[in-house]
């Protein structure tokens, strides 16, 4: 039997756990609190993200990383993007030599600019060949509830991939295979930031062809700076770019577009974070994502505009009078 950690026991660290063990795989969780972990241990429910899911028999939580990672075919890292580098430091030394790391984050790094797996590569000191992600329109609660949903996994060597594949294919949740992990990377980052801008301009009380703007030219940013970087422009056109992109920005259930929702009606930065309850990861990565485009000499004036917005304090509708005001160009730049 295929063995997983999975490490965070957040909405989408739980579903994918539940998305394992229906397929046949044994599951540990692990989780940093130990209330919660005893909780999940003993009645099979995490109570504080899904307290309506009862998870399957075969998933078990342990707050200790040795136990989790005992003999484990995959190491499942669902943690906030911007801690992965501290806590994977912590875990590496017990990681086994064949375990495949796969990530579920969607976040580029603050200060390196480093995609996630980079930054596993770089902390677990293993290879790309090593290294999975999984991407595309995964919106937690639904997953939970078993509704169809299909993603992408991908990993430079074909036949992990496949081996991830099977271990997390069910009758709900269709996993693809992919090759291109800087691809589904990006979709995934770049995602959350266009998640926010349009949310914005959902509090704003704009109406459809605001947001099927900014989703549209979204991608076009997203694979402006996949092609920079090496990425198949296809990837864009699929699960993990469109799909994603399409579930974040029209979905309430969204962190991201939540978030966005609340700045645009007018809330603080301080008070949107207050009401949030857990992590949007554009509100950071959005920084990281444009540090990135700079490092690359890309043009990304949406994310640009949510930088300034976010970090920056710029009034919403002054941010989207400067994007409408900038130069006619071709659609295809």
């Amino acid at each position: 039997m295929t063995r997983c950690a999975v490490f965070g026991t957040g909405s989408w660290g739980t579903a994918f756990a539940m998305i394992l063990a229906d397929a046949g795989c044994e599951v540990t969780l692990w989780g940093r609190r130990k209330e919660l972990v005893d909780a999940i241990a003993e009645t099979h429910v995490n109570p504080d993200y899904m307290p309506h899911v009862t998870l399957p028999d075969s998933v078990t939580a342990t707050t200790d990383a040795a136990t989790a990672l005992a003999g484990a075919d995959f190491a499942v890292l669902a943690v906030p993007s911007q801690t992965l580098r501290e806590n994977l430091a912590a875990w590496a030394p017990l990681i086994g030599p064949e375990t495949v790391l796969v990530s579920l984050m969607k976040g580029i790094e603050l200060g390196t600019a480093k995609r996630m797996s980079e930054v596993i590569q770089e902390v677990a000191g293993v290879g790309p060949e090593r290294v999975a992600v999984v991407s595309g329109p995964n919106l937690a609660p639904e997953i939970a509830n078993r509704q169809p949903a299909a993603s992408v996994v991908a990993c430079t060597d074909e036949l992990v991939a496949k081996r991830l594949q099977k271990a997390c294919h069910t009758p709900y949740f269709r996993p693809y295979t992919n090759t291109d992990v800087v691809g589904c990377e990006l979709g995934g980052a770049v995602k959350n930031v266009i998640g926010l801008a349009v949310g914005m301009a959902d509090g704003m009380g704009l109406g459809d062809n605001t947001k099927a703007t900014l989703i549209t030219r979204g991608l076009a940013e997203t694979t402006r700076l996949g092609l920079a970087l090496g990425a198949d422009p296809y990837t864009f056109a699929g699960l993990a770019g469109m799909g994603d992109l399409v579930a974040t920005c029209s979905s309430p259930l969204s962190r991201n577009h939540t978030f966005g929702t609340n700045l645009g009606r007018g809330m603080s930065l301080a008070e949107t974070i207050a009401a949030t309850k857990q992590t949007a990861e554009g509100v950071k990565s959005c920084e990281s994502v444009l540090d990135l485009a700079r490092r690359n000499g890309v043009e990304m004036p949406i994310v640009e505009a949510v930088v300034d917005v976010v970090h920056n304090g710029r009034p919403t509708q002054e941010v989207l009078a400067g994007l409408m005001a900038r130069s006619a160009k071709s659609e295809r730049r």
